[in-house]
């Protein structure tokens, strides 16, 4: 059933300037990814696309940015005690990269059943790991023993204000460096984002609109959006799997403010989509990265003789179970 989110009146929505200051930040320590396009894909949409190419960031992923925001965001007290969260994909890795560059000792929560890819890849980031049972209230309960042992600051993966700034970064430089867009288009799981895509707009293409695209077997946040109550995110079946967690409370909030739109797309659309990227411009990108593509691939945005920002997500996934 869905319920009301209460809005909290003690944190402030981010704006813009927030943004150019967390950009301010971490631009020595991110990479500040290519734009690219494809003729043969515009032609078949009859359109000009401009993607933003965050699989190619560093842990292969946009996560990086919000992590980096956090952590040097941190006072000289908190670095020393390190920082922790939980969490079995890209976020794990990005924090504890981030974590590892400014000499701060991460502490990632996982659960026992996360693929041995992502356990090797926050190991080899120096994430130290205790593995939980596969639940949230086991994820939770591990982090709060941790904390209380060491310490260590709480990073979560979207719902604050360090991570959508640092997310909204990417937004901010796919519009520096392609100009004048009409759409801007990421996917929507957690909400980090699109809340820190959709502010970056607002503040540089105020006319533009903003569109979030989700998996239809994870339509939370259409839900959640179009009804204006919060619904959680309830055995969510889709193969985008950085696109399967509710809604915060924050980023509810920003989403309810700034986007304009959220559309859900098939996984056949998503299969379609992603194929699309790799065969035509020759890039890894994950299921989540491909699901604004889908939407365009599903007609459900009108992009026909418009300029169309994309944020592709990211680029992790198993090579050996590839949907095609």
């Amino acid at each position: 059933m869905p319920e009301p989110m209460p809005e909290s009146i003690s944190e402030p929505i981010p704006v813009y300037q927030d943004i150019v200051e967390a950009h301010e930040r971490i631009s020595g320590f991110v990479h500040r990814t290519p734009v690219l396009t494809s003729v043969s894909i515009n032609e078949i949409f009859d359109t000009s696309l401009y993607f933003k190419c965050e699989n190619l960031q560093k842990v292969g992923a946009f996560k990086f940015r919000g992590a980096c925001n956090a952590i040097l965001s941190l006072s000289e007290e908190e670095r020393q005690k390190g920082v922790g969260t939980h969490s079995s994909g890209n976020h794990a890795a990005a924090l504890s990269l981030a974590a590892r560059m400014q000499g701060v000792q991460a502490h990632i929560v996982m659960p026992d059943n996360a693929s041995e890819i992502k356990k090797v890849a926050v190991e080899s980031y120096g994430g130290i790991i205790t593995f939980c049972e596969p639940t949230l209230e086991a994820r939770e309960t591990g982090m709060a023993k941790i904390m209380a042992k060491t310490g260590c600051t709480f990073v979560p993966s979207y719902d604050h204000p360090d991570i959508v700034c640092g997310q909204g970064t990417a937004a901010k430089e796919l519009i520096e460096d392609t100009g004048k867009l009409d759409i801007v288009l990421a996917p929507v799981g957690g909400g980090g984002l699109i809340s820190g895509t959709s502010i970056s707009t607002r503040g540089l293409l105020p006319g533009a609109k903003v569109i979030a695209v989700e998996p239809a077997g994870a339509d939370d946040a259409c839900r959640s959006f179009t009804t204006g109550k919060f619904h959680p995110s309830v055995n969510p079946q889709t193969m985008a799997d950085g696109l399967l967690t509710s809604l915060g409370k924050l980023t509810f909030r920003v989403i309810r403010k700034n986007v304009d739109e959220i559309v859900t797309v098939s996984e056949e659309s998503i299969v379609g989509a992603m194929r699309l990227l790799w065969e035509r411009m020759k890039i890894v990108v994950e299921p989540s990265g491909a699901v604004p593509l889908a939407g365009i691939l599903e007609k459900k945005i009108d992009v026909k003789g418009k300029r169309v920002g994309i944020i592709l997500s990211g680029g992790n996934l198993d090579l050996s179970k590839l949907p095609f």
